[in-house]
């Protein structure tokens, strides 16, 4: 493709450009200088730990055609006659070069954005299961994976929405593949960071926005106001034939602030609320959790009908509205479809997932991985068991560590017995992290060796919590989810806490963690 071809393609850019950009033949864009070979235009921006202007040089050695920059990334350019392109944002930049480099595949399909801190998954699957019922041709990228077509992908480890040009190629795929419909799960990170711009969103839902990654965003001021870009986006993105749609949450503080983003008249919102909240277009009355399923009534704009899903909690039956609310009131679908699609999820990998090896209490493994949801698992278990709740947890490292002291108060108040432990402590002392969470719980009033314990292994923690768990009692795997992998220093580890509960389960720890050889 011509380098000009390309350039059209960016709002703004400056630069020395040596050549005539159309005879410039790139071959392929890359921001990563060690995929560089001849003809790669190389994208050079500040990432979270190293900055890629140090390794233009290296790009240049290996044969990159051309190389764009962050206008501020440098300061003298180097001696050479490769085009140099300067842009106000490297990462924004990378993102509209890829879709261009793919044709502006998100064009030629309707795009739901969803959003929120907890829910996202779960809510994504619900639209996808009706959307499928309805017959329309659907996609999705999610925190489990990307399925196009007949395809289902792994999209990474620890990752939910991929980088700028993994999307715009998911995105051609499903081009490719006939797909009408798109869903595309987005993280205040795949916001702020410009991985899912040039998606041109058509509908754009929120489940909610809670405490979380204050590690990056600093605030919670700054971590709404990127969740907030999504909804922005609705008003500049390029017309396909269908209203620009905001689905938002009448129950969750969000919903007033998001309001206030939309631009006047470029985009009118949908709300659901479970709380019969008088601004909703969508509720649901007459809940029923039982321990296998969950019952209720959806009231739409002009239909009623009863729901059921094999998913369980009030939080979920939240995460089923957004869905109907998205479907039947955003895209048209017919509200039987959306009965039939809620129904027809089986479930959703590592969301309140039961693991059954004939034991006689309840074993569950869920991602619950922030203080919002924590409770709501909590709050979720109550209902389900008459005894009592066990919570293995831990908190990642180089995260929030805020998290760290809510979620220790949320178990103190909430679960019976709770077993801290470890969840990706990277380079962080594990103890140290624990121990945060453990004086949290003790400054609640918790008393450690009755009410808590610390197992640094996680194994070890899963092994202890069954095997104090008795008849009628539920015991939660809490925060790694689907998550296949565990990490430690900076080596992902294969860790399934789906398979670690199971080997518990049938009397033996999986003792494969670095923390079960550690004395700690």
């Amino acid at each position: 493709m011509k380098l000009s071809t390309l350039l059209a393609a960016l709002p703004r850019y400056t630069g020395r450009l040596t050549r005539d950009p159309a005879q410039v033949e790139i071959a392929a864009i890359s921001a990563d200088s060690r995929q560089v070979t001849a003809g790669t235009l190389f994208v050079a921006y500040p990432g979270v730990s190293v900055d890629g202007h140090r390794f233009i040089p290296q790009a240049i050695e290996q044969g990159a055609a051309a190389i764009v920059y962050e206008e501020t990334g440098l300061t003298e350019l180097p001696q050479t006659t490769l085009p140099f392109i300067a842009v106000p944002d490297a990462r924004e930049a990378l993102a509209y070069l890829s879709a261009a480099w793919y044709d502006f595949p998100a064009r030629r399909l309707i795009t739901v954005g969803l959003t929120g801190t907890d829910g996202k998954t779960t809510t994504t699957n619900f639209l996808y299961q009706i959307l499928r019922a309805a017959g329309r041709k659907v996609s999705m990228i999610s925190t489990v994976g990307a399925v196009i077509g007949d395809q289902v992908l792994e999209t990474g480890l620890h990752t939910t929405t991929p980088d700028a040009p993994e999307v715009q190629r998911y995105l051609a795929q499903m081009v490719a593949a006939g797909t009408e419909i798109c869903l595309l799960e987005t993280t205040s990170h795949g916001l702020a960071q410009h991985r899912v711009t040039a998606c041109d969103f058509d509908v754009a839902v929120v489940t909610n926005i809670t405490h979380e990654h204050l590690d990056l965003h600093r605030s919670l001021d700054a971590y709404r106001a990127a969740k907030a870009l999504l909804f922005e986006s609705l008003a500049t993105a390029a017309p396909k034939g269908v209203p620009k749609r905001a689905v938002l949450n009448c129950d969750d503080w969000s919903f007033e602030y998001l309001k206030t983003r939309l631009a006047a008249g470029a985009t009118a919102w949908l709300g659901y609320s479970l709380e019969n909240h008088p601004a909703s277009t969508v509720t649901a009355c007459q809940p029923l959790v039982a321990p296998d399923k969950t019952r209720f009534t959806v009231q739409g704009s002009d239909y009623r009908f009863e729901a059921e899903t094999v998913l369980l909690g009030d939080y979920n039956i939240s995460n089923a509205l957004a869905a109907v609310t998205a479907a039947v009131e955003g895209l048209g679908v017919p509200p039987a479809a959306a009965q039939q699609g809620l129904a027809a999820l089986p479930g959703v990998p590592g969301r309140m997932e039961r693991i059954d090896e004939g034991q006689a209490f309840t074993a569950v493994v869920d991602f619950a991985h922030t203080p919002n949801s924590l409770r709501r698992a909590l709050r979720a278990a109550r209902q389900l068991v008459k005894g009592r709740v066990i919570a293995v947890f831990g908190c990642a490292g180089r995260r929030d560590v805020e998290k760290r002291t809510l979620m220790g108060q949320i178990a103190a108040e909430l679960a019976d017995l709770t077993l801290i432990t470890a969840e990706d402590p990277r380079t962080e002392d594990l103890t140290a992290i624990i121990d945060q969470t453990a004086q949290a719980m003790l400054a609640q009033g918790a008393v450690e060796g009755r009410d808590f314990y610390r197992v640094p292994d996680r194994g070890r923690a899963l092994f202890q919590a069954v095997q104090l768990a008795q008849a009628g009692d539920i015991v939660l795997a809490l925060g790694k989810g689907h998550e296949q992998s565990m990490c430690f220093g900076q080596t992902e580890y294969p860790w399934d806490d789906r398979k670690a509960l199971r080997s518990a389960l049938r009397g033996q720890p999986l003792l494969t963690l670095p923390s079960a050889s550690r004395s700690f």
